[in-house]
């Protein structure tokens, strides 16, 4: 048996700068978060939360559902308590619901982590959620995004999710962005 340990990454790799800090993707329903979310903790070697998909879980219901019967105050109250717990872990992605960026307390958790704004425009969000059901919101996507745009401004990155990336390619233009912004934020 050897006791050979495999080598340590590199200093500047993005997993070993990140420290095991949480990284949150936000932004509009329909801009790629759980799919882009899963490609990346898979490349840091992260776990991946879905905020939403555990909303359900402690709701027993489905997202629509619960607007419906308990309506969206009800709604953020629940994503509030997800999000905080999930602040409690480290090495995870974690894709949040597209306004969790209104309740002012959720940025003292989000700041925790490094937060990246996965920013795609109206008309690509349009396509992407035309079809889902899913999403009590939809209807309101102009209006959502012209409210929402300056909150997801305040993120540490912001990456564009376009028709022509795959998400492969965001997850791994996320990833280039790390290094940077990590040691521009420790020479600070």
């Amino acid at each position: 048996m050897s006791d050979h340990q495999p080598p340590s990454p590199p200093a500047t790799q993005p997993n070993t700068l990140l420290k095991g800090v949480n990284v949150y993707l936000i932004g509009m329903m329909g801009s790629g978060k759980s799919t882009i979310g899963k490609i990346l903790a898979q490349k840091l070697n992260y776990r991946f939360f879905d905020t939403d998909v555990l909303i359900e879980k402690v709701a027993q219901r489905t997202i629509p559902e619960i607007f419906a019967t308990e309506g969206e105050s009800y709604f953020r109250d629940l994503e509030t308590k997800v999000l905080q717990e999930l602040s409690a872990y480290n090495h995870s992605a974690i894709a949040t619901g597209g306004g969790i960026i209104q309740k002012p307390v959720n940025w003292s958790f989000l700041r925790q982590g490094l937060i990246v704004w996965l920013d795609a425009d109206l008309e690509v969000l349009q396509q992407r959620v035309a079809q889902d059901t899913n999403r009590p919101l939809a209807g309101k996507l102009k209006l959502l995004l012209a409210k929402r745009r300056s909150l997801y401004a305040q993120a540490d990155l912001q990456v564009i999710s376009d028709r022509v990336k795959t998400p492969e390619q965001v997850a791994t233009e996320i990833i280039n962005q790390i290094p940077d912004k990590i040691l521009s934020q420790n020479n600070q």
